[in-house]
């Protein structure tokens, strides 16, 4: 595979790898993703819009430049980006790799971080000496203002210009509460949702809060996904409800999708309404009680998004999926190609119980 080093959505050329149910593979242009689809089925997509994540600042007690990459929050309120999870770099910007980026200066609880117009303390430092709990000093509408202002995407080497907002908005972005895009979705666009209903293929929403994808550090990264907070409305519920009494699959655009669903899933595969906290790692030991298939980006064996589609394919079916990904050159990373998964029956495994969202 090749990194995609161009922002564009969806791209003529975009390709899409295909396993069915019983490990078979096949080759499409991603415009025929419609026609993977069928009376009955329901299309799930995550709403949320992308922040400027991407804080430059600096240590106040060294004097040293930082970089600050908001990671994720608790909570989908407005004022969840008060306390926001932090991973925080050296100096350097987007076009090192994560890899190569210099550790910060060490960090403290207390210490004090400048980051353009806003100012923020370091309120905890909860499992690795680069992942912190910041507090803001300002207020509420100060805070997104200062976003707006100073913030970029959070942004990889792969892609050499300095995205624009607007490069990491999917088509049906709503909500200001992803840290990271939720990049599947950038395979939609309106003419696609028009052949969903012409095709008898029901299309709806949850909010989930995409968190970081990658820190470079490979102890940090062990624990990606962090918590990530997920809304559910009546209608999606209602609609998982229809499509299973109809014998209907239900297909997740993304990974976040699958978190959420997932988590909110009850045993018979209903989906309960409501605001709730993904806090579960979804991979091979992952019986899925709702999600039948989903549209991803492709992603290196290894990342946290890799991993869940353990959930979906047995290891050799992953594996001969990876050999063809090689060998017909997709693109990766979130402007990349994409694959499709059925779930294979016989993969599927035992689920520990989660608690639910109220």
């Amino acid at each position: 595979m090749t990194a995609a080093h161009l922002p564009i959505q969806r791209p003529q050329q975009a390709k899409l790898l295909v396993v069915d149910d019983r490990g078979h593979i096949r080759h499409l242009p991603r415009s025929s993703l419609v026609d993977l689809l069928r009376r009955g089925d329901l299309v799930i997509a995550n709403d949320a819009a992308t922040l400027p994540a991407s804080l430059s600042g600096e240590h106040l007690r060294s004097g040293r430049p930082i970089e600050v990459r908001l990671a994720g929050m608790r909570s989908l309120q407005a004022d969840g980006i008060r306390n926001p999870a932090a991973v925080v770099f050296g100096a350097g910007g987007f076009h090192m790799r994560t890899e190569d980026r210099p550790l910060p200066p060490e960090l403290a609880v207390g210490d004090r971080l400048w980051l353009g117009p806003l100012r923020a303390r370091v309120e905890a430092i909860p499992s690795h000496p680069r992942l912190v709990r910041l507090a803001f000093d300002e207020s509420l509408d100060e805070i997104w203002e200062g976003l707006a202002r100073h913030g970029r995407p959070i942004q990889y080497s792969h892609v050499a210009t300095p995205l624009a907002l607007w490069d990491v908005w999917t088509p049906i972005a709503g909500p200001p509460v992803a840290f990271e895009s939720p990049s599947a979705g950038f395979a939609l666009d309106w003419n696609v949702l028009v052949s969903l209903k012409e095709r008898g293929v029901r299309f709806a929403t949850i909010t989930h809060a995409a968190g970081i994808s990658s820190t470079g550090d490979a102890e940090l990264d062990a624990l990606l996904p962090f918590d990530e907070p997920y809304r559910i409305p009546r209608t999606t519920a209602r609609a998982v409800s229809r499509a299973r009494l109809r014998g209907g699959r239900v297909i997740a655009i993304g990974t976040t999708v699958v978190q959420a669903l997932e988590h909110a899933s009850a045993p018979g595969g209903s989906v309960r309404a409501g605001r709730g906290l993904a806090t579960q790692r979804i991979g091979s030991a992952t019986r899925l009680r709702v999600v039948d298939a989903i549209l991803s980006g492709t992603h290196e064996p290894g990342t946290s998004h890799y991993e869940l589609l353990h959930a979906f394919a047995d290891k050799d079916t992953l594996r001969r999926m990876d050999e063809e990904l090689n060998v017909h050159n997709y693109r990766t990373h979130e402007f990349g190609d994409s694959v499709f998964v059925e779930r294979i029956g016989h993969g599927a495994r035992s689920l520990e119980q989660h608690p639910h969202a109220a």
